[in-house]
């Protein structure tokens, strides 16, 4: 059966080349006699896979040093409740920036810990933008927004500037589809199941001085300077997943690293979004400037024929094009692994349901 074209938002589609090579060695890595998935976790084998993964990590972000770099689980919900965590210091306050449905979520798990702050807000115009004023409280621990908004489709194109606050980013949907300059960070993290790999598989890179910082209670998986100490394996990581994350960082390095797979994403979202203005037929209400180049949600004119416009995609090959639930509408997620000719095809049928609905 041919490959269908996968625009899942997550768990998402993964490089063909990155499979391959896991076929090829799911039941003998290279010479041991077992899949990567029986290995032990404290073995030299898997020891070995994964400190690999984290060099070519470090390579692809260019991680400066003092930045520890953590495998973790949980994905990045659990980051809600274990950023406050780690990062308060007994300040007891943190400022968040609203821009969609995930923030609101980090929001509302970090009131459990202390007092929020909503530094800027785009709900006012029902989050279609990246809010480019912040008032940021000057004593608050960190200031964490969402850089890529999957649901809504919002992209921070640019860094904010926290100025000596610690700026704590959620960069789950498209960390590793562009060069990022991490120094900018206190914090990254992200869920694996977007451009990174399987689920099941959280990243974290963490400023060395932010390490060490628990509350009282944090539970021992939980604490950064824990889990650093043990090199992410305080209990049993998620080995498969960190696996695949290693060849997926390989696959990047042999196409050029971030700088290349950007170019390859500008010119797939620019292709759907050129369609998209042109188009009385379809829209997306973003601001032009703060469009995702990972995610790209659009309505139909007539809400009515979403149904047919699914089926039709589905008949051609093309999945998971439904919208969220809390937004409704389409939605094209066009992550790394995504090729040029799927949005290509993506764009063709628009075209042709345009032409016989419109």
């Amino acid at each position: 059966m041919a490959r269908i074209v996968n625009f899942s938002a997550g768990p998402a589609v993964l490089p063909e080349e990155v499979l391959a090579r896991a076929g090829d060695e799911m039941l003998d890595w290279r010479g041991t006699g077992m899949c990567v998935m029986e290995m032990s976790h404290r073995g030299r084998e898997f020891m070995s896979i994964a400190a690999e993964a984290e060099k070519d990590l470090r390579d692809l972000l260019a991680i400066p040093p003092g930045y520890k770099v953590l495998f973790l689980q949980g994905g990045a919900t659990l980051q809600f409740a274990q950023i406050p965590m780690n990062l308060l210091a007994g300040k007891g306050k943190a400022d968040y920036v609203v821009t969609g449905e995930w923030s609101k979520k980090a929001v509302k798990e970090a009131q459990a810990y202390c007092d929020v702050h909503i530094a800027a807000s785009s709900e006012d115009k029902a989050f279609t933008y990246a809010p480019s004023q912040w008032n940021v409280r000057p004593d608050t621990a960190y200031v964490h927004y969402c850089s890529n908004e999957t649901i809504g489709g919002v992209e921070f194109h640019a860094i904010p500037e926290a100025k000596n606050i610690p700026l704590v980013a959620d960069a789950s949907s498209h960390l590793l589809s562009r060069p990022l300059e991490v120094s900018k960070f206190g914090l990254i993290y992200a869920g694996a199941q977007k451009n990174i790999g399987p689920a099941g598989l959280t990243i974290v890179i963490v400023r060395d001085d932010l390490v060490g910082r628990a509350a009282k209670g944090t539970p021992s998986v939980m604490d950064y300077k824990q889990q650093a100490a043990a090199d992410s394996m305080l209990n049993t990581p998620a080995t498969y997943s960190i696996y695949i994350a290693g060849l997926v960082f390989k696959w990047l390095k042999a196409l050029g690293g971030l700088a290349e797979i950007e170019r390859r994403n500008i010119a797939k979202a620019q292709l759907l979004y050129d369609y998209l203005d042109g188009s009385s037929f379809y829209r997306n209400s973003v601001n032009p400037k703060d469009r995702s180049r990972m995610n790209v949600p659009f309505t139909l004119k007539d809400a009515t024929q979403d149904g047919a416009f699914l089926k039709g995609a589905e008949e051609r090959g093309m999945v998971q094009l439904k919208g969220h639930r809390s937004v409704g509408g389409m939605r094209a997620s066009i992550y790394n692994a995504m090729p040029l000719a799927g949005v290509q095809q993506l764009v063709a049928y628009m075209k042709e349901f345009e032409a016989k609905h419109g």
